[in-house]
């Protein structure tokens, strides 16, 4: 059974809260971060940029993506250079489509071809994949994040496609794909037994990634002992009286 030191895939934190951010840096597997404006608005994020500049306070020398907030080509690539000249560690998240499904690929090229880092995002076909990889083919490096989970929320097995996905990128070696929305801790181990590059996970399923490799038998003991706990803890009780009452 993999163990967390067995694993080879990047763990990045995939979340917007400063205190789960801060505490997870200290954490050796984790390797990265990454954010996006859904998850920012959840965790009540008022203002991008200062909320951005603290991540980086907290996180300078690991990598970090932040995503573009507009839909019209030319803002996409005023928001990606401001968002890159935050820091050298800086990914920028620019989307495969706009909203109105038209390929980000000029802007892409663009931004790539002028150093700046890219992780197209929001990717669940091949076909994007394949895009996405030749966009970003004459820049510094780029991420192509490949919506794992999504693609499993529809009933299809992501673990083809993600295999397939690493072919295409295989001539880009400064390219790496990443699962994201992983559902569970077991997509970590399947995302790293195909050989994918990095896995962003968020704060629920880091805080179940040291059960990997764990004894079953003592797990169920544990999860008894849980419902025991848990059920002293609310006061509950069963007694005669109770039944008799439930009997009339």
């Amino acid at each position: 059974m993999i163990t967390l030191a067995d694993l080879k895939i990047k763990i990045f934190a995939d979340g917007a809260d400063l205190a789960r951010v801060e505490e997870r840096c200290t954490e050796p597997w984790v390797q990265g971060f990454t954010t996006n404006p859904t998850l920012m608005r959840s965790a009540g994020v008022a203002e991008y940029a200062s909320f951005a500049h603290e991540l980086l306070e907290l996180v300078p020398d690991k990598p970090i993506s932040f995503e573009v907030i507009a839909d019209e080509p030319r803002e996409i690539e005023r928001q990606a250079r401001l968002i890159a000249s935050w820091g050298e560690n800086v990914y920028v998240k620019v989307p495969i489509t706009t909203t109105r499904a038209h390929p980000t690929a000029d802007v892409v090229r663009r931004l790539s071809e002028s150093g700046i880092k890219v992780n197209v995002t929001a990717i669940l076909t091949l076909e994007q994949v394949e895009d996405a990889t030749a966009w970003l083919a004459d820049g510094p490096g780029g991420y192509v994040s490949v919506f794992a989970g999504r693609i499993a929320d529809s009933g299809r097995d992501p673990i083809p496609i993600m295999r397939d996905a690493l072919e295409r990128l295989a001539p880009h070696p400064h390219e790496e794909l990443i699962w994201a929305s992983p559902r569970e801790v077991l997509n970590v181990v399947q995302a790293d037994a195909i050989g994918c590059h990095v896995i962003t996970v968020t704060d629920e399923i880091l805080k179940r990634l040291p059960n990997l490799g764990r004894e079953l038998d003592e797990y169920s003991l544990d999860t008894v002992r849980m419902f025991y706990r848990d059920a002293q803890a609310a006061g509950y009780t069963l007694d005669v009286e109770t039944r008799g009452r439930l009997a009339g």
